[in-house]
């Protein structure tokens, strides 16, 4: 069988290529320009991964530095942006940090032998998601898939209202309900459910959460997120001890599954 694609590899036919399922919608984004997307990598990749996404419906720019990624993400606004950290001048955090005071488009970061703390900064620094090189293709793409859905979603869909799977938040009138019966949340229970639904599939810290629904006094007291995670879980899942929303990313946060 021949190897899994990766990403790092240079794609050298697209006859031999393994198929991987395209982008969905990728003949209408082929003929309406596609969902553009702005690559931040190392020359040894770049060339690669730009032909991946234009083969699977996207249009793909590249940049060669941080500052460079800036300029062109102002001026283009792409759909999405895949960054690699080890970049000259401005590094991958910095450049992260800056888009995301203007840009709601998902950042995927990469990076090769990836320190669980460097995946804990890149998150807290705005990154969706966080994938240690070489990737498969058909992670990658699917990945993508489950970004630009997530984002498509939220720019047609009332914020007001919520709808992931059985879950259904009312934000306008502070309700939840589960597979049609209303749940009754604390405050604290539902400001922190609340954060992982606005941001579903993207990892929230366990500082960003600390933060947001305590306050910065509390960024240590993990003994909170565990508590009120359990809590959540007996409320919204059907087997809190195989969750199947209320997702642990071990060593970084927790996420809501939407996909």
């Amino acid at each position: 069988m021949r190897p899994e694609t990766r990403v790092a590899d240079r794609v050298t036919s697209r006859a031999k290529a393994r198929p991987h399922a395209p982008i969905e919608g990728a003949r209408e984004a082929r003929e309406a320009g596609g969902p553009l997307a702005l690559v931040v990598e190392g020359k040894a990749g770049r060339n690669s991964l730009k032909g991946t996404l234009s083969a699977n419906g996207l249009r793909a720019m590249a940049a060669h530095s941080g500052a460079e990624a800036i300029q062109l993400a102002v001026e283009h606004s792409p759909d999405l942006v895949l960054l690699e950290f080890g970049l000259p001048g401005i590094d991958g955090i910095q450049v992260t940090r800056r888009l995301r005071e203007w840009m709601s488009a998902p950042i995927f970061v990469f990076s090769a032998g990836a320190s669980e703390n460097d995946k804990i900064v890149a998150l807290d620094a705005g990154a969706n998601d966080y994938l240690t090189k070489p990737v498969g293709v058909g992670e990658l793409l699917a990945r993508i898939r489950v970004w630009l859905r997530q984002a498509a979603s939220q720019r047609s869909a009332s914020n007001a209202v919520i709808e992931l799977g059985e879950l259904r938040m009312d934000f306008g009138r502070h309700l939840v309900f589960v597979r049609g019966e209303e749940v009754h949340l604390t405050q604290t229970e539902y400001s922190f459910l609340g954060l992982l639904v606005r941001n579903a599939n993207r990892v929230m810290t366990h500082r960003q959460i600390l933060e947001v629904v305590w306050d910065a006094s509390r960024v240590h007291d993990m003994q909170y997120l565990r508590v009120y995670m359990r809590q959540l879980r007996q409320k919204i899942e059907r087997d809190p001890s195989q969750p199947r929303y209320l997702l642990t990313e071990p060593g970084l946060g927790y996420r809501f599954r939407a996909a």
